[in-house]
Protein backbone atom coordinates (compact mmCIF):
# COMPACT_ATOMS: atom_id res chain seq x y z
CA UNK A 1 0.00 0.00 0.00
CA UNK A 2 1.02 3.44 -0.57
CA UNK A 3 1.45 6.18 2.26
CA UNK A 4 -1.56 8.01 0.36
CA UNK A 5 -3.44 4.84 0.77
CA UNK A 6 -2.39 4.20 4.36
CA UNK A 7 -3.15 7.61 5.11
CA UNK A 8 -6.54 7.18 3.49
CA UNK A 9 -7.59 4.15 5.90
CA UNK A 10 -6.47 6.03 9.00
CA UNK A 11 -8.47 8.98 7.84
CA UNK A 12 -11.83 7.02 7.33
CA UNK A 13 -11.38 5.74 10.75
CA UNK A 14 -10.36 8.47 12.79
CA UNK A 15 -13.32 10.02 10.67
CA UNK A 16 -16.03 7.71 11.33
CA UNK A 17 -14.93 7.72 15.25
CA UNK A 18 -15.01 11.90 15.54
CA UNK A 19 -18.18 11.70 13.21
CA UNK A 20 -19.93 8.83 16.22
CA UNK A 21 -19.79 11.52 18.95
CA UNK A 22 -23.70 11.79 19.48
CA UNK A 23 -23.42 15.39 20.41
CA UNK A 24 -27.43 15.22 20.61
CA UNK A 25 -27.77 12.48 23.36
CA UNK A 26 -24.70 13.72 25.11
CA UNK A 27 -26.14 17.40 25.57
CA UNK A 28 -29.63 16.31 26.45
CA UNK A 29 -28.74 14.10 29.22
CA UNK A 30 -26.29 16.73 31.04
CA UNK A 31 -28.63 19.39 30.79
CA UNK A 32 -31.38 16.63 32.51
CA UNK A 33 -33.26 16.73 29.43
CA UNK A 34 -33.07 12.93 29.84
CA UNK A 35 -32.48 10.19 26.76
CA UNK A 36 -33.60 12.22 23.03
CA UNK A 37 -34.06 9.00 22.08
CA UNK A 38 -36.91 8.37 23.93
CA UNK A 39 -38.30 11.85 22.53
CA UNK A 40 -40.27 12.96 19.07
CA UNK A 41 -38.80 11.21 16.36
CA UNK A 42 -36.02 9.57 18.96
CA UNK A 43 -33.56 10.69 16.08
CA UNK A 44 -30.28 12.22 17.87
CA UNK A 45 -30.20 15.38 15.84
CA UNK A 46 -30.99 19.18 16.42
CA UNK A 47 -33.96 19.56 15.54
CA UNK A 48 -35.27 16.65 17.89
CA UNK A 49 -33.21 17.89 20.65
CA UNK A 50 -35.53 20.86 19.62
CA UNK A 51 -38.82 19.21 21.06
CA UNK A 52 -37.17 18.96 24.63
CA UNK A 53 -37.46 22.74 24.76
CA UNK A 54 -34.15 23.73 25.11
CA UNK A 55 -33.12 25.98 22.28
CA UNK A 56 -29.87 26.80 23.17
CA UNK A 57 -28.79 22.54 23.21
CA UNK A 58 -30.39 22.34 20.05
CA UNK A 59 -28.67 25.48 18.12
CA UNK A 60 -25.05 23.82 19.92
CA UNK A 61 -25.82 20.12 19.04
CA UNK A 62 -26.03 21.75 15.59
CA UNK A 63 -23.12 23.19 15.13
CA UNK A 64 -20.93 20.43 17.10
CA UNK A 65 -22.51 18.15 14.73
CA UNK A 66 -21.81 20.35 11.40
CA UNK A 67 -17.89 21.17 12.80
CA UNK A 68 -17.20 17.81 13.59
CA UNK A 69 -17.03 17.57 9.55
CA UNK A 70 -15.56 20.20 8.91
CA UNK A 71 -12.91 19.32 11.79
CA UNK A 72 -12.64 15.80 9.88
CA UNK A 73 -11.83 17.10 6.67
CA UNK A 74 -9.61 19.81 7.62
CA UNK A 75 -7.29 17.67 9.94
CA UNK A 76 -6.97 15.05 7.21
CA UNK A 77 -5.61 17.90 5.02
CA UNK A 78 -3.43 19.74 7.97
CA UNK A 79 -1.88 16.15 8.97
CA UNK A 80 -2.14 14.18 5.77
CA UNK A 81 0.14 13.69 2.67
CA UNK A 82 -2.09 15.79 0.23
CA UNK A 83 -3.14 15.01 -2.65
CA UNK A 84 -2.19 11.84 -4.28
CA UNK A 85 0.02 12.09 -8.27
CA UNK A 86 -1.46 9.00 -8.72
CA UNK A 87 -4.57 10.74 -10.08
CA UNK A 88 -5.26 13.50 -12.56
CA UNK A 89 -5.40 16.95 -10.65
CA UNK A 90 -4.78 15.18 -7.35
CA UNK A 91 -7.25 13.99 -5.21
CA UNK A 92 -6.72 14.62 -1.38
CA UNK A 93 -7.85 10.75 -0.77
CA UNK A 94 -7.26 11.26 3.23
CA UNK A 95 -9.41 14.15 3.29
CA UNK A 96 -12.03 12.64 1.16
CA UNK A 97 -11.69 9.68 3.52
CA UNK A 98 -12.36 11.66 6.71
CA UNK A 99 -14.66 13.37 5.10
CA UNK A 100 -17.07 10.13 4.59
CA UNK A 101 -16.11 8.73 7.77
CA UNK A 102 -17.31 11.54 9.37
CA UNK A 103 -20.85 11.61 8.28
CA UNK A 104 -21.09 7.64 8.04
CA UNK A 105 -20.14 8.09 11.78
CA UNK A 106 -22.47 10.88 12.61
CA UNK A 107 -25.41 8.66 10.30
CA UNK A 108 -24.80 5.35 11.94
CA UNK A 109 -22.66 5.17 15.15
CA UNK A 110 -21.36 1.87 16.69
CA UNK A 111 -22.01 3.44 20.02
CA UNK A 112 -25.93 3.79 19.35
CA UNK A 113 -26.13 0.07 17.58
CA UNK A 114 -25.38 1.96 14.23
CA UNK A 115 -29.07 4.13 14.81
CA UNK A 116 -27.54 8.07 14.64
CA UNK A 117 -28.71 11.11 12.56
CA UNK A 118 -30.43 11.91 9.62
CA UNK A 119 -26.86 13.19 7.82
CA UNK A 120 -27.86 17.01 6.86
CA UNK A 121 -25.77 19.03 9.63
CA UNK A 122 -22.46 16.48 8.84
CA UNK A 123 -22.90 17.03 5.31
CA UNK A 124 -22.71 20.52 5.25
CA UNK A 125 -20.10 20.31 7.87
CA UNK A 126 -17.89 18.13 5.45
CA UNK A 127 -18.71 20.12 2.49
CA UNK A 128 -17.33 23.18 4.16
CA UNK A 129 -14.37 21.49 4.70
CA UNK A 130 -13.85 21.30 0.96
CA UNK A 131 -15.53 24.42 -0.36
CA UNK A 132 -16.70 27.34 1.34
CA UNK A 133 -19.00 28.87 -1.83
CA UNK A 134 -20.61 25.09 -2.50
CA UNK A 135 -21.47 24.79 1.12
CA UNK A 136 -22.83 28.62 0.51
CA UNK A 137 -24.71 27.30 -2.43
CA UNK A 138 -26.07 24.56 -0.17
CA UNK A 139 -27.47 26.86 2.19
CA UNK A 140 -29.09 29.36 -0.25
CA UNK A 141 -30.37 25.94 -1.61
CA UNK A 142 -31.87 24.69 1.64
CA UNK A 143 -33.77 28.37 2.32
CA UNK A 144 -35.09 28.92 -1.06
CA UNK A 145 -36.58 25.41 -1.12
CA UNK A 146 -37.75 25.64 2.71
CA UNK A 147 -38.96 28.99 1.64
CA UNK A 148 -41.20 27.62 -1.27
CA UNK A 149 -42.52 24.24 0.92
CA UNK A 150 -42.52 24.80 4.73
CA UNK A 151 -40.67 21.14 4.61
CA UNK A 152 -37.33 20.86 5.80
CA UNK A 153 -37.32 17.25 4.82
CA UNK A 154 -37.48 18.55 1.16
CA UNK A 155 -35.03 21.47 1.96
CA UNK A 156 -32.29 19.19 2.96
CA UNK A 157 -32.92 16.50 0.51
CA UNK A 158 -32.63 19.46 -2.27
CA UNK A 159 -29.53 20.75 -0.90
CA UNK A 160 -27.71 17.33 -0.67
CA UNK A 161 -28.86 16.65 -4.24
CA UNK A 162 -27.66 20.06 -5.92
CA UNK A 163 -24.59 20.11 -4.05
CA UNK A 164 -22.41 17.53 -6.14
CA UNK A 165 -23.79 19.21 -9.21
CA UNK A 166 -22.34 22.12 -8.40
CA UNK A 167 -19.33 20.41 -7.69
CA UNK A 168 -19.25 19.00 -10.74
CA UNK A 169 -19.82 22.25 -12.83
CA UNK A 170 -16.84 23.37 -11.12
CA UNK A 171 -14.53 20.95 -12.02
CA UNK A 172 -14.39 18.74 -8.72
CA UNK A 173 -14.74 15.64 -10.11
CA UNK A 174 -13.25 13.59 -6.82
CA UNK A 175 -15.53 15.46 -4.21
CA UNK A 176 -18.77 15.33 -6.41
CA UNK A 177 -18.18 11.86 -6.34
CA UNK A 178 -17.94 11.77 -2.69
CA UNK A 179 -20.95 14.01 -1.56
CA UNK A 180 -23.43 12.15 -4.53
CA UNK A 181 -22.45 8.93 -2.68
CA UNK A 182 -23.49 10.93 0.48
CA UNK A 183 -26.36 12.71 -1.08
CA UNK A 184 -27.61 8.73 -1.93
CA UNK A 185 -27.06 8.22 1.92
CA UNK A 186 -29.17 10.94 3.13
CA UNK A 187 -31.70 10.45 0.85
CA UNK A 188 -31.97 6.57 2.40
CA UNK A 189 -32.15 8.25 5.86
CA UNK A 190 -35.51 9.78 5.48
CA UNK A 191 -37.22 7.10 3.86
CA UNK A 192 -40.12 8.31 6.95
CA UNK A 193 -39.84 11.35 5.83
CA UNK A 194 -40.27 10.19 2.14
CA UNK A 195 -43.87 8.41 3.13
CA UNK A 196 -44.78 10.85 5.26
CA UNK A 197 -44.92 13.65 2.22
CA UNK A 198 -46.35 11.11 -0.14
CA UNK A 199 -49.20 10.68 2.31
CA UNK A 200 -49.63 13.85 3.10
CA UNK A 201 -48.58 14.24 6.61
CA UNK A 202 -45.29 15.18 6.67
CA UNK A 203 -44.95 18.63 9.25
CA UNK A 204 -44.40 21.64 8.07
CA UNK A 205 -41.74 23.94 9.53
CA UNK A 206 -43.41 25.83 12.59
CA UNK A 207 -46.30 23.29 12.44
CA UNK A 208 -46.14 21.76 15.69
CA UNK A 209 -43.30 21.09 17.55
CA UNK A 210 -43.96 17.48 18.90
CA UNK A 211 -44.66 15.93 15.50
CA UNK A 212 -42.09 14.14 13.47
CA UNK A 213 -40.36 16.77 10.59
CA UNK A 214 -37.29 16.27 9.33
CA UNK A 215 -34.23 16.10 11.18
CA UNK A 216 -31.11 18.00 10.10
CA UNK A 217 -28.47 15.93 12.56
Amino acid sequence: MTIWSLWSVAALVAGYLLGSIPFGLLFTRLAGAGDIRTIGSGNIGATNVLRTGRKGIAALTLLCDLLKGTAAVLLAKWLGPGPDPAFAGGLDLAALAAGLGAFLGHCFPVWLKFRGGKGVATFIGVLLGFSVPIAAGFGVTWLAVAALTRYSSVAGLSAATVSPLLLWATGADGPALLFALMAAVTWAKHAGNLKRLIAGTETKIGKGSAARSADPG
